[in-house]
């Protein structure tokens, strides 16, 4: 019988029979269209962030490699207050003569071509991060705008584009002692429209790595947003990253046992040598630690130079312990988890030619590397052993003690699988949901009676669980695997959460056996509130780090704030939304005047002035730092197109300062000329004599770029559009405009405003007026209908996924907030006491 209903139908729904595929229906996308299309295939997920830092590694990764290559030593990472990042470099400089067979600049072939560089058989670099060749070009095809500045020759070269186009071909904009290259770019938010703001902590984290992996090369790197900088500079290598790896830890011998080598795979390749770099380092943890890499890259899943490293690991400690009679026939066989019970390690290989699984190189595929690996390590750890004989006794004690907690620890699982067989399964004071498919069901992890009631009366009990847990949990960092089993809370989240214990892969713990796909965590936004959580997230980071690197691990997030005014009653997640509704309701019922001529702006557009100026005021902001003020520099914009200078030269003379301010590049040349200034833009101040009254005193002159230029425009663009008068932003002495509150009643009062960025500062204090604003201390303060609403209901709440951006900072903070280095623990606290705010004690 045919199949008559729709639903059932196989058949597409566009279905036409008049459709063909033929060679009309084909398309090819030329240049880098093909990026802006599918800029997942190039540069990852443009939706969540990891896209938008990966353009910033792409441009890096091209100056590291010119320090592999020998020519840089210097690189400087700014974020700017736009939201564009430069990275700039002491190397070559990209090269800028045309090329005879493309008829295009190298710059240009570098930034608009996929497939284009040095790094294509030309002799350009020996070892790099990879062979793709889309880096460059692809940060151009995915930024609003991109400037290439490149010093070489003599001369500073520079180049603009849009969205991978050419807007200003290469012209010579001054001289130069020095080479390299300077790449600014700003995301193009057509592309990144859910995630376009740069994190400090990704970038930080990825370049310090950096760092680590290539002694000798300085790494500056700056946020202006925030004013946080940080120089990176390592000499050592892998030595010193573990060391900093393990500063938060107890170690068990005094410096990281630290080989390098290199190594041809066989005599037909020489040139291919593969260069080695190994640290590790024992400490008292139970957790091991190891990243490998290669050619600077993190490989997560390890690959061919992992596996070497572990199978010599085994095999020396194993080789060594028998033959020196270290282990008896009674102790339990030293197995490769054993050996690796409280090893922090660092494994760095460079080759020539590497090969990876995929795009993002997760692991590395060259088979030599395994067994160079272990030949190189396997010798020198031999004769490191052999040479520190009570360092290596010492290891094989912890070895053994890990060997024998391993057995404990599984007889303890036998324990906890047995009783949760004969009680049932699951745990009585669970309140489990009617639903069985673990991808739509979610459990709530609350502590104490009164929260773990309001959730149970307020959940949706066809797919929301509740797993109420009393008292605070066990610290397990402080803790083996066999004594966190006999901690009765965890024992019951164990149990609840249906995977098991142990290690992924040894068939004591299964990720796919989750019971719920959302694994919340619910706790009182006080200081007790925040100890419970994190000993859950060390349980979980600790035992249980597949389900954070699934993504089933979130935390509840409670509003912080509940405002009230009149009959308005609102929920406030942070500081960020409520500075957004005090300038909302500060825009209500006021009136918005231009004193000049008493011309009365319409309420949408007071809306759009408020947007618009709190944007201006916040990134305006960005020039106070070469001591300018921004309204002074505001000032300076053309009032017919409204552009701004795009450079501000700072001069110093005695105790006076003034400034200049300069326009482009042209301007800034005959600046120089006209100031005498020998040194570059990229040579820092100059410093001359000049006679004032008579005297001879030193002049010090310092020439900036404000990369915030374009943005400040544009938002002085859309001021204009609305009809605001914006020619002066440095305050009057007569007012400029005027805003009346309580419009046509007895208490109308009418406040002048001498200065258009007043406006905003004005709008956010009338917000605050009759507003009573209550902080939310812990759960139990809403009833359940309010818990439901505000953090359970998934239409409204908001949960934050627990990730691991950051495994090496995230172990140092749990080694360092819940281990036993109780002096190191002190100092975080002494260091960030001033920084805690709304604190409940």
């Amino acid at each position: 019988m045919p199949d008559t209903d729709p639903s059932q139908s196989t058949t597409p729904t566009n279905y036409s029979p008049k459709s063909n595929y033929d060679v009309d229906s084909l398309g090819k996308l030329e240049g880098l269209e093909a990026v802006r299309k599918r800029p997942g295939m190039y540069i990852g997920d443009p939706t969540n962030g990891s896209a938008l830092h990966h353009c910033v590694f792409e441009i890096v990764d091209n100056s590291v490699d010119e320090h592999l290559a020998g020519y840089c030593n210097e690189i400087n990472i700014t974020i700017h207050m736009d939201g564009s990042c430069s990275v700039e470099d002491d190397g070559r400089g990209i090269p800028v003569k045309v090329h005879k067979q493309y008829g295009k600049t190298g710059v240009e072939m570098v930034l608009t071509e996929l497939h284009a560089g040095g790094k294509f058989g030309q002799g350009g670099y020996k070892v790099s991060g990879g062979l793709h060749g889309v880096g460059a070009s692809c940060v151009n095809a995915v930024s609003e705008w991109l400037k290439a500045e490149v010093r070489r020759d003599g001369e500073i070269h520079r180049m603009e584009f849009s969205r991978g186009k050419v807007t200003e071909p290469l012209k010579v904009v001054g001289k130069t002692k020095s080479t390299g290259t300077k790449i600014t770019f700003l995301p193009d938010t057509e592309i990144f429209v859910t995630a376009n703001e740069f994190v400090y902590e990704i970038l930080a984290k990825r370049l310090r790595e950096m760092a680590f992996l290539n002694p000798g090369v300085s790494i500056n790197f700056s946020d202006e947003r925030s004013g946080k900088s940080e120089l990176f500079k390592f000499d050592q290598g892998a030595a010193q990253y573990v060391t900093w790896l393990n500063r938060s830890k107890q170690c068990l011998h005094p410096e990281p046992i630290h080989f390098t080598g290199e190594m041809a795979p066989d005599d037909t390749k020489p040139d291919e040598t593969v260069a080695i770099d190994i640290a590790m380092q024992y400490n008292d943890s139970y957790n091991e630690q190891i990243y490998a890499y290669a050619n600077s890259i993190f490989n997560g899943d390890g690959g061919t130079h992992l596996s070497g490293f572990r199978t010599a690991l085994t095999r020396i400690i194993n080789n060594y312990a028998k033959s020196n009679k270290l282990v008896k026939d009674k102790d339990p066989q030293i197995s490769g988890d054993d050996v690796r019970e409280g090893l922090t390690a660092v494994i760095s290989v460079k080759l020539f030619n590497p090969s990876f699984n995929n795009q993002t190189k997760d692991k590395l595929l060259n088979q030599e590397v395994d067994g160079i690996v272990q030949r190189v390590m396997g010798d020198k750890l031999k004769l490191f052993f052999e040479t520190n004989p009570q360092i290596a006794k010492k290891l094989i004690d912890k070895c053994l003690n890990a060997a024998r907690a391993r057995e404990a620890a599984r007889k303890a699982r036998e324990t906890v699988r047995k009783s949760a067989m004969s009680g049932g399964g699951l745990p009585g004071n669970l309140a489990d949901c009617s639903e069985k498919d673990p991808s739509l069901c979610e459990v709530f992890i609350v502590e104490g009676d009164s929260a773990g009631g309001s959730a149970k009366q307020g959940r949706d009990r066809r797919f929301q669980a509740i797993l109420p847990l009393f008292g605070k949990p066990l610290n397990v960092e402080k803790a083996r695997l066999d004594k966190m089993l006999n901690n009765k809370s965890l024992r019951l989240l164990i149990t609840a959460l249906g995977t098991g214990i142990g290690k992924e892969g040894d068939g004591s713990f299964d990720v796919s056996k989750v019971r719920y796909h959302k694994i919340i965590l619910m706790a009182d936004a006080d200081v007790d509130g925040s100890h419970i959580m994190t000993l859950y997230l060390t349980f979980f980071f600790r035992f249980m780090r597949p389900l954070i690197e699934h993504g089933y691990v979130y935390i509840a997030q409670p509003p912080l704030y509940k405002i009230k005014r009149k009959k308005r009653e609102q929920y406030i997640d942070n500081d960020a939304e409520m500075n957004r509704i005090l300038l909302e309701l500060g825009s209500e019922d006021v009136v918005l005047k231009r004193f000049r001529d008493d011309h009365e702006f319409p309420g949408p557009k007071v809306d759009k002035i408020v947007e618009t100026l709190s944007r201006l005021e916040a990134i305006s902001n960005s020039v106070s730092r070469f001591g300018c003020s921004p309204a002074a520099y505001l000032d300076q914009h053309d009032e017919e197109t409204h552009e701004l200078p795009q450079y501000i030269a700072r001069i110093r003379t005695g105790n006076v300062e003034e400034f200049a301010f300069i326009r482009d590049d042209d301007e800034r040349s005959r600046f120089y000329v006209e100031h005498d200034i020998q040194e570059d833009m990229y040579a820092g101040m100059s410093i001359r004599e000049v006679t004032v009254d008579g005297n001879t005193v030193q002049q010090r002159i310092s020439v900036h770029e404000i990369h915030e230029a374009p943005a400040i425009s544009k938002l002085l663009k859309e001021l204009a559009k609305i009809g605001l008068d914006i020619r002066n932003f440095t305050p009057s002495e007569e007012a400029r405009y005027t805003i009346t509150e309580n419009v046509g009643t007895k208490n109308e009062n009418v406040i002048e405003l001498h200065s258009i960025l007043e406006i905003v500062g004005k709008i956010r204090e009338l917000g605050r007026r009759g507003l009573n604003i209550q902080r939310y201390k812990g759960l139990g303060e809403m009833n359940p209908k309010q818990l439901y609403e505000t953090t359970m209901d998934p239409s409204k709440r908001r949960l934050l996924k627990v990730d691991i951006t950051d495994a090496a900072h995230a172990d140092e903070v749990f080694s360092r907030l819940m281990g036993e280095d109780v002096p190191a623990r002190r100092t975080f606290i002494e260091d960030n006491a001033l920084n805690a705010a709304n604190l409940d004690v």
